[in-house]
Parts: structure tokens; C-alpha cells; sequence
């Protein structure tokens, strides 16, 4: 059964190669050019990570905002979206680029004024994708990975009796508890939009046995979320250029305290373009997280290692299941480098 449905998906992704041609018209397929450069503050700590002479590959390009990518191992292949086009593409060494989902997060499920498809993509412990929909202003569920259209699931839209604003970003703890950031990007006017219900911008836990739980609604823009191994802090990067920080909270029994600033990025963002949006912990401990400038590598104590310099606004980032690269999605591109 399975390779059956590998047969189909591979059918499906030739049909669509050829509406990324025409509808792109200058998409790559393969690796065919590199961007950016590496910075490296504390030389060594970061060549245990990223040796010396990678080199960032653009994978493939003419997206209108890239974001949110994930590494989903039964398509041995990135997911990532375009949240502008509503649409998520799927990235393979083999087949190249090839569009996945066609309506990817707004399919008119709730009361929206921008045409905004998915942004963050995670996988469930039983492999199902899970979107944060920002046109949809929910979190949802793929229902089949076999498809000629695709159908969602809802997992959460409502806070109390008001809709959420535009989930952006989200991650799981070993419980199987969904974590995720809810800004206002989703409307035209953010913050002052006639759309917007929720007074402020949260930080939010999720179950189908406990429902919906506000966690933190201090932060201005919460955007990317991630665990430190152990669960016992949580990172959020906040995306305002007012208050450009990656936040950290003790984590205990599925609630947060002692929020704090973890890493300051004000005198970065007075030279460099980008603000800080997804983030993601190495299995050393170590985050690399989007933001002034590009991928920048911090330590658990907060020191910055160096950055990863994208040379365009980077929005988040993705290992693989051996961590052998880092995956990107910047501006109009998906890239990658590679590691240790």
C-alpha cells in the first residue's frame, strides 16, 4: 500500500512540475548557485556546527514570501510555504520543486481580508502535517496525504468565543501538546484591523483532551516557537522592530514563567535587514534562529556564535532527520547549507 501511494504521489508531482514552469517561469529545480556568506564570531563552537567552507545553496527561487519549511521523511523532502500564493511546495534531491497543496491556508473558513495561505508547517508524532493557516486563522490537519485537492481538518480557530487572529508558528512537546504564536499578520491593518477580536497577541497550548490555553499574551509579535531539548524553556522570536528579542519562559507542567530577554538583536537590526520569526533548536543545544541579517547561531547561554548571512530577510528554518543540513526559506528563496 504504501509504495502504491508513493506511485500516486509521484504521478501527482509530475503533473504539477509543469504548472511551476509556467506559473514561476524561473524556478530551480536543483542547487545551481549559492548566496550569502558566513560570518563566524566565535570560529570554532560554530565550525562544530557549520564547517568551514559551506556554503548556502539556493535550492529554488520566485517564490513571493518563503516560509515555514519542515523535513517530512515519508516524501524524503522539505515542505515549505508561500504564504502570499496560498500555496505550499515541496522540495526533493530527487524531483527537484513541485507544488504540494493548492489552496494551503485560506479557503474562506473565516472571515478574512487578505489572501494569506499557510505559514509554519509541523509534523504530528504520527506524521500528519500540521498548518498554521493564517487566511484561515486556525490550526489544522492534512487529512490524507493522498489527494487531488486537499481537505484540512481544524484542530483550533477560537479563543473563547473569538477567532483567533493568524496563526503563525508551532511546535509539539513529547506530550503531544501543540504549542503556537498568534500575531496579527494575517490582517491589512494588523494590530488596528476591524477583524481583529483578540486584544493582544498570544502564545497559546493546545489539546483535544484540555482545549485551548492562553500561556502569554505580553509579547507584541510572538512569532517563532521553540523547545530547548529538555522542555524546560521555551524561545519565542519576537518580530518587532521596536523590541527585536528572542524571549525565553521557564517551562513546567505545560506553563510558563520567569519570561526574560535571551538574546537582544536591537544594535544587530540598526545595520542589517530582518527581524527575528522561526526558529529551531540543534540536538546540541544550540539555536539557530531567523533574524537581523539572516540565521543567526546562539548558544544556550545566549552567545552568538555567528550568523549565516542570507544577504535578503531570512523567515525560518528546518533540519533534516539526520541534521545533516539546515534547510531555509529567505525572501523569494528556499536554500540550505550544510552541517557537522
Amino acid at each position: 500500500m504504501f509504495w502504491y501511494f508513493v506511485l500516486c504521489k509521484k504521478l501527482f508531482m509530475l503533473k504539477q512540475t509543469f504548472f511551476i514552469f509556467s506559473f514561476l517561469g524561473y524556478s530551480i529545480l536543483f542547487a545551481q548557485e549559492n548566496m550569502g556568506s558566513i560570518e563566524r564570531l566565535v570560529v570554532d563552537d560554530l565550525a562544530s556546527l557549520v564547517p568551514k567552507g559551506a556554503k548556502i545553496e539556493v535550492l529554488a527561487n520566485g517564490f513571493s514570501w518563503s516560509e515555514g519549511p519542515v523535513w517530512v521523511p515519508r516524501l524524503n523532502g522539505v515542505l515549505f510555504s508561500d504564504v502570499p500564493e496560498n500555496k505550499v511546495y515541496l522540495w526533493t534531491e530527487s524531483d527537484g520543486l513541485v507544488l504540494f497543496l493548492n489552496p494551503s491556508g485560506m479557503t474562506n473558513h473565516a472571515p478574512h481580508n487578505a489572501n494569506k495561505g499557510s505559514n509554519g508547517l509541523v509534523l504530528d508524532a504520527e506524521g500528519n502535517l500540521i498548518l498554521c493557516q493564517t487566511g484561515d486563522r486556525r490550526v489544522a490537519q492534512l487529512k490524507s496525504w493522498l489527494f487531488d485537492a486537499p481537505a484540512f481538518e481544524t484542530l483550533v480557530d477560537h479563543y473563547g468565543e473569538k477567532w483567533l487572529n493568524s496563526p503563525n508558528d508551532l511546535v509539539f512537546n513529547s506530550d503531544g501538546e501543540l504549542y503556537f504564536t498568534d500575531p496579527p499578520y494575517g490582517f491589512k491593518k494588523q494590530d488596528q484591523d476591524v477583524l481583529k477580536e483578540i486584544s493582544f497577541n498570544g502564545i497559546y497550548r493546545w489539546s483535544k483532551e484540555k482545549g485551548i490555553i492562553l500561556l502569554d499574551g505580553s509579547l507584541t509579535r510572538p512569532n517563532g516557537i521553540a523547545f530547548s531539548n529538555d522542555e524546560k524553556t521555551l524561545y519565542i522570536g519576537n518580530s518587532d522592530p521596536k523590541n527585536p528579542i528572542i524571549a525565553a519562559f521557564d517551562h513546567q507542567n505545560g506553563k510558563l514563567s520567569n519570561k526574560r530577554v535571551f538574546f537582544d538583536g536591537f544594535v544587530l537590526s540598526k545595520t542589517r535587514d530582518g527581524l527575528f520569526d522561526g526558529l529551531k533548536v540543534h540536538s546540541s543545544g544550540n539555536l539557530f534562529a531567523t533574524g537581523p541579517g539572516g540565521v543567526l547561531v546562539i548558544d544556550p547561554n545566549g552567545r552568538h556564535l555567528g550568523t549565516i548571512l542570507t544577504g535578503k530577510n531570512a523567515a525560518n528554518c528546518s533540519f533534516d532527520v539526520e541534521e545533516n543540513y539546515l534547510y531555509i526559506t529567505s525572501s523569494d528563496v528556499l536554500a540550505r547549507i550544510k552541517l557537522k
